[in-house]
């Protein structure tokens, strides 16, 4: 064992250590979907200026988005009901007595200057009946009345808000305020006019109120002169804060005051969204799509491949660990997608070895160890070019984007790393201790990549003509783009309750229902897609799209059947859950994703590479959105999930193939740009292939076993590797031929060549790996 390896080995087990220390000593954040939660009801009042309607109502619903994230609760569930109402239910909450002080703080942030001593007339923190009504009479941290000036700026101008640990001045916990362009100059100015009177006097302070309350009304430090004022990125907030009082504060500030105040008239607890059965079915479902592709891929690599299932196992205990580690909050999808992301982790693991079967083809005298890992040398640049595109869109995605879009933002960058860790540390460490066996070496046919597998077989002997006429093949891709868009044209997309929002409907029945005979009931009457969940001491809530009052008879008439008289107690028109703003961060999350994808692309590869290789996408996405459209599936939250998964899986598909184009082009500077190709092409099919095939059992285990509650999750994968695969080879290879056909870059460099190259460098480029250059 070389040394390399033995700190491979002892880095995974390290790893491994605690990852399983985590799992089993850390409980998961569970979705509404899998535990259910807390749900609150706020109701907006009118303010003298600003009155409760729809549109405040949904700026409002914004505001208190970015707040509950700043909580750190993911996969929340927010909908405004009727005009002036907003319904928010929260999953696995630590301390809802926190959480709905939190929400329900209006958060009115301004700045005073301090004109001195208050009178005893302003005791009840209202405005001297001769005064400007803007100016206020409150008491300091100490309880000393002060008189306030009009406010000079608002919680509006802060740009960002910490809370930070002020040791070295004795502080304690503080709030760090950064003011935006104009509120620095507004800040600036007020505490240089607060500076001109002497230090001690009151009128050098400056008071900071939230909700009519003095948080803290420092003295400006007497080192600033009369008219300097303080700049915006040197202002705390100190009032004796304990650590969660001044988060809670930053957080507020950060997020903003509401556009109106809310007033909690409900909380109660809901249960979960799903059944147990629902769950069970899930579970298994993953659990036998996840042993098929363990299955299949020691079956194509033997010996290897099943030290490659053994790594794949160790992805998902560290996967799963930094997931419990980092708070992410599980949902059905999430986990559906935790286990298809097992599948797909396979994917680094067959690039090595369709790699090392290419070198022990062409130099079958060499050692089984040297060609192993000049295959991990060799795929290096496309599996970090495929994971780096996919981690550059999910920090995009994190950073940009809010609600679920941020929460697959984190999972998918938690997957991409754990899998990289998986393949290049782990996979790599087993699989070279069991090269050293003379056993394993000798017996190509055990170790799994002596031999060239039935697929590379078959393709050499046939070596079909691909890209002849490449054209052909973007007349097809744009004829099914046609097809796609005439369904959404035509058929329309049918958006879920959370795009369209619906109705909300709460029964009590005069016999205890349980939630599952529930839910069988109403999907029996026809309303398969609607959410049935407990609430309170055994009400039944129902949510469900657009429903008309013949609609509510048949699910309350459902309902009888079974739980005998039945009374509506609530009746309320929803929002959307996905409001127009998580909407358009979302596009715009995503939008800037593909963008700097493109720019990577480009700089990595080639910009007819890049630009091709981001219009398969497009057509990827199009082609998945055109058959929900004609099969009349809803496109819901879990079909968002589902199409941003292969978005990833059909970049990833892109730069695998070009990786190798690039290779071989640069080695064969003068051979016709479609041959190169379609040699490219040829040598990537097994690992597409067999990548493909570890995800397909797991999509299709989900889509027949796991039930209604992940069918149209899996039949979105299944459609999206699919086209995926498809265009990977017939869409971005034709499209690239087409634009190299105008663009007069010239071919790429010889791999490995570059200044000061001599023959003595280029044999040791070519020496054997295991070979240190000694000679007798």
């Amino acid at each position: 064992m070389t040394r390399a390896t033995a700190v491979r080995a002892v880095l995974a087990v390290a790893v491994l250590l605690v990852s399983v220390y985590i799992t089993l000593t850390m409980s998961p954040r569970l979705g509404l979907d899998l535990q259910g939660g807390t749900r609150i009801v706020l109701q907006a009042r009118d303010t003298a200026t600003v009155e409760a309607d729809r549109e405040t109502t949904d700026r409002t619903l914004e505001v208190l988005r970015q707040r509950i994230d700043s909580l750190g609760v993911s996969e929340p569930t927010l909908t405004r009901s009727g005009e002036d109402r907003i319904i928010v239910e929260l999953p696995d909450v630590q301390d809802p007595r926190q959480a709905t002080e939190v929400i329900g703080r209006t958060a009115q942030l301004t700045f005073h200057a301090v004109e001195g001593e208050g009178t005893d007339q302003s005791e009840k923190k209202t405005p001297s009946p001769d005064t400007d009504p803007d100016r206020l009479t409150l008491p300091d941290e100490q309880g000393r009345l002060l008189a306030l000036g009009e406010p000079r700026l608002s919680g509006a101008g802060v740009e960002d808000a910490k809370a930070a640990f002020d040791a070295q001045g004795g502080a304690g916990w503080t709030v760090s305020l950064e003011f935006r362009k104009g509120a620095g100059q507004d800040w600036k100015k007020l505490t240089g006019e607060a500076a001109c009177h002497p230090a001690g006097d009151d009128r050098r302070r400056v008071a900071i109120v939230l909700d009519e309350k003095v948080i803290s009304s420092p003295q400006v430090d007497p080192s600033v002169g009369c008219g300097a004022g303080l700049p915006s990125g040197a202002t705390q907030i100190t009032g004796s804060f304990s650590a969660d009082e001044a988060r809670d504060l930053a957080l507020l500030i950060k997020g903003g005051a509401l556009p109106v105040p809310v007033e909690i008239v409900e909380q109660r607890t809901v249960g979960p969204t799903l059944g147990a059965a629902a769950i069970d079915a899930s579970a298994q479902a993953a659990l036998i799509g996840a042993a098929a592709t363990a299955l299949f891929i020691t079956v194509v690599y033997r010996l290897f491949g099943a030290l490659a299932a053994v790594a794949l196992g160790a992805y998902g205990v560290i996967s799963y660990a930094a997931l419990i580690a980092l708070g992410v909050t599980l949902t059905l999808p999430g986990l559906a997608g935790f286990v298809l992301a097992i599948g797909m982790a396979v994917d680094a693991n067959v690039l090595v070895f369709e790699r090392a079967r290419e070198e022990c083809a062409d130099r079958p005298e060499r050692s089984l160890r040297s060609a192993l890992t000049t295959g991990f040398q060799k795929a290096w640049s496309a599996v970090a070019d495929s994971n780096a595109t996919t981690l550059i869109a999910a920090g995009l995605l994190f950073f940009l984007g809010s609600g679920p879009v941020k929460g697959f933002g984190v999972t998918l960058a938690i997957g991409v790393v754990a899998s990289m860790f998986s393949a290049l540390v782990i996979a790599r460490a087993l699989t070279e201790i069991a090269a050293n066996s003379r056993f394993v070496s000798d017996y190509r046919g055990v170790n799994g990549i002596g031999r060239p597998g039935a697929v590379r077989t078959w393709l050499v002997r046939k070596d079909p003509k691909l890209f002849r006429k490449s054209a052909r093949w973007l007349v097809v891709s744009a004829a099914l783009v046609a097809v796609a868009v005439a369904g959404i044209v035509v058929r329309g997309v049918d958006l879920g309750v959370e795009f369209t929002g619906g109705r909300l409907v709460e029964y009590s029945t005069s016999r205890p229902v349980d939630v599952e005979t529930a839910r069988d009931s109403i999907a029996a009457a026809g309303f398969g897609d609607a959410e049935v969940t407990t609430a309170g001491d055994g009400d039944l809530s129902v949510r469900t799209g657009k429903l008309d009052n013949d609609g509510e008879h048949a699910l309350r008439t459902a309902l009888a059947e079974e739980g005998g008289e039945t009374t509506k107690v609530r009746d309320e028109l929803i929002g959307p859950s996905l409001g127009d703003e998580l909407r358009r961060n979302a596009l715009i999350a995503l939008g800037v994703a593909v963008a700097v994808q493109l720019a990577y692309l480009a700089v990595r590869f080639r910009w007819t590479f890049a630009v091709a290789s981001v219009a398969a996408m497009v057509h990827d996405v199009i082609l998945v959105v055109g058959a929900f459209a004609w099969l009349g599936r809803p496109v819901d939250g879990i079909f968002l999930a589902a199409l941003l998964t292969v978005i990833g899986y059909s970049v990833n598909d892109s730069v695998v193939v070009f990786d190798r184009v690039r290779e071989l082009w640069g080695a064969n500077r003068r051979t016709p740009l479609d041959t190169i190709a379609r040699r490219a092409v040829l040598q990537t099919v097994p690992r597409t292939v067999n990548t493909g095939m570890g995800a397909l059992f797991i999509l299709v285990a989900l889509a027949v076993l796991g039930g209604d509650s992940l069918a149209d999750f899996a039949l979105a994968l299944l459609i999206g590797i699919v086209v995926g695969t498809w265009s990977s080879v017939f869409t971005a290879v034709p499209g690239a031929l087409a634009l190299e056909r105008s663009a007069k870059a010239p071919p790429p460099p010889v791999p490995g060549k570059g200044k000061g190259t001599s023959r003595g460098k280029a044999r040791a480029a070519r020496r054997d790996p295991l070979d240190n250059g000694a000679r007798v």
